[in-house]
């Protein structure tokens, strides 16, 4: 029997224990929390597996207790104003990581980094200029992590200081896709596409005031494919939010999240031929759902940007960005974008090798299933 218990109560006190703190916002997180246990306790887990993801679920806890308690000393956090964000989307592996991790180095930018969707909330009682010890142990430990798994780092090249995706931070919430492979285990799958995703939003924008009362920026940049579930409610939290909509060939795209989640999904006996399908339906439907969205709202929010235009010019594509959203381009910013791409060329982390096939897929079908995407977007497949 597994020494590894699920149970949300128990959970509960043994963060609250660990934090010696009480506030958890409990009612706003008690549905997700237990739907999320439920999937990590019935779900076919080595005993590895249920201790990690037993691990999370406690720090996600154990953190959100500690932002429960930074909001309330500190009111003033929820007056910050989060000024003119800038939200990447679009489907998974179509270049958004690329494009983030290039406007990043616009020094007007503020990006959300790794190691701050784990630790958003405040360390006490650090010297001026003293680095945060929670950000050099995760330094170390993705440092290392590169090391022991460099497929991982071939598909997604993660640092503790480096810009990261929204989901880890949403996660807090309890309601959110968290690190994709959740949304594609039952009964999490299912109860997550009946969500009302508004307060899961409302708290995301707290914590992004929270992040921005310690390191303050001009301008937030934010990332994630699964803004695609909420792109009105993603709208309705920041009113003046300009939306970059990034497109590329379904088939490499669904092919690529398959072979990053299988990895993803380690110590969970799913067959990767059983991962496919489930893979490219939810991807395939939060494409749905954002374009659905998207036609109800302002298209001047909206700009689209192709892979391989990217791919072939990514400073050109950057200025056709900010053009679109009038925001300056200075030459210190036009530098800065210049010397990244000098020095991140394609493939700086190794090849990342995949193929439908592999997870029960054909292109066909693939093509079928994000016809109207494809010809919405004008998005070359190679047929």
């Amino acid at each position: 029997m597994s020494s590894a218990s699920f149970d949300p109560d128990a959970l509960i006190e043994e963060a609250r224990a660990a934090t010696g703190l009480s506030e958890l916002g409990e009612h706003e997180i008690r549905e997700g929390l237990a739907v999320l246990c439920e999937t990590y306790e019935h779900e076919a887990w080595d005993e590895a597996g249920r201790r990690r993801n037993r691990r999370r679920v406690l720090g996600l806890l154990a953190t959100r207790l500690r932002v429960e308690a930074a909001l309330r000393a500190h009111p003033e956090i929820l007056e910050r104003p989060l000024v003119r964000p800038m939200v990447l989307t679009g489907l998974p592996r179509s270049g958004t990581s690329a494009l983030f991790n290039l406007l990043a180095a616009d020094p007007a930018a503020r990006p959300l980094l790794l190691w701050e969707t784990q630790s958003p909330d405040p360390a006490e009682g650090l010297a001026e200029g003293e680095a945060d010890p929670r950000y050099l142990a995760m330094k170390r430990y993705y440092e290392d992590a590169q090391k022991k798994n460099p497929e991982f780092t071939r598909m997604h090249f993660a640092a503790a200081d480096a810009p990261e995706e929204c989901v880890l931070l949403q996660s807090l919430a309890f309601c959110g896709v968290h690190h994709g492979v959740e949304v594609m285990l039952e009964p999490y799958a299912s109860w997550f596409r009946e969500q009302d995703l508004r307060p899961m939003y409302a708290y995301y924008r707290k914590l992004l005031q929270l992040l921005d009362w310690q390191r303050p920026g001009e301008r937030w940049l934010l990332k994630t494919p699964a803004h695609m579930w909420a792109i009105e409610a993603l709208i309705e939290h920041f009113p003046d939010v300009s939306i970059v909509w990034s497109h590329r060939d379904p088939q490499l795209c669904v092919a690529s999240i398959c072979s990053m989640t299988s990895n993803l999904m380690r110590g969970c006996a799913m067959d990767d031929r059983d991962l496919g399908p489930l893979v490219m339906d939810f991807y395939a439907t939060s494409l749905d759902r954002g374009i659905a969205a998207r036609d109800r709202c302002d298209p001047a929010r909206f700009v689209d940007v192709n892979h391989d235009d990217f791919v072939a010019d990514a400073i050109a594509v950057a200025l056709r960005i900010y053009a679109h959203f009038g925001l300056p381009m200075s030459v210190q910013a036009r530098a800065a974008l210049e010397s990244h791409v000098a020095a991140n060329p394609r493939g700086k982390h190794g090849r990342h090798e995949y193929s439908l096939e592999q997870y029960g897929l054909e292109p066909a079908a693939v093509l079928k299933r994000f016809e109207v995407y494809i010809e919405r977007f004008g998005v070359d497949t190679g047929r």
